[in-house]
């Protein structure tokens, strides 16, 4: 292996046993060290591949929102039926929800810190899914309200579980292969409820 393989792959194990604190167990707050000892290295290489923690969390961070980033341009450029690509993004999320049960809580968190942020949507793209909501409400696949609402209504219903997952382990008494069945469930669940057929 070359000298920059072994580089490349160190910063790798880095990023991944990272996003592993963070997104997989929730650890928001790792330290530099704790983050050098779930991966095996020197706390140095961490400050050496990445110059800070703040700036390992940055890229982190990006490469987070660039997951969300995808999920959401599944709604606003498929040309999929309505239902379809709403059933797809719903899958999408599910699976990243199982992957990174702690992503979303994650990215809320940066958020409200003031950093690490930059808007996913564009304004045309947003126009178009809210009259692609009233296009449905009219056919009578979904009810009626504001576009912005069945936006809240979806988001809520996939997000909710996995912010508040600590919460619903601890008092419904449920293990971690418990909620992950429960959550990969949840498909049919949501769209039912959200689309009348």
């Amino acid at each position: 292996m070359s000298k920059q393989e072994k580089k490349d792959q160190t910063q790798e194990l880095i990023k991944e046993t990272a996003k592993n604190l963070f997104f997989v167990k929730g650890k928001f707050n790792a330290t530099t060290q704790e983050i050098a000892d779930e991966a095996g290295v020197n706390r140095t290489l961490i400050n050496y591949y990445f110059r800070s923690r703040d700036k390992l969390i940055q890229i982190i961070f990006d490469e987070a929102h660039r997951v969300e980033k995808e999920k959401s341009e599944i709604i606003m450029t498929s040309d999929l039926p309505f239902k379809a690509k709403i059933a797809e993004f719903i899958e999408g999320s599910l699976s990243t929800s199982l992957q990174y049960p702690y992503l979303e809580t994650y990215i809320v968190s940066q958020i409200n810190k003031g950093s690490c942020h930059t808007r996913d949507v564009e304004e045309e793209d947003l126009k178009k899914l809210y009259e692609d909501i009233e296009i449905e409400m009219g056919l009578g696949n979904i009810e009626k309200m504001a576009p912005v609402q069945f936006l809240l209504n979806m988001i809520s219903l996939l997000v909710f579980p996995s912010a508040a997952r600590p919460l619903f382990l601890e008092n419904l008494m449920l293990n971690d292969i418990e909620f992950d069945k429960i959550i990969s469930e949840r498909k049919d669940i949501i769209l039912n409820m959200l689309f009348k057929n």
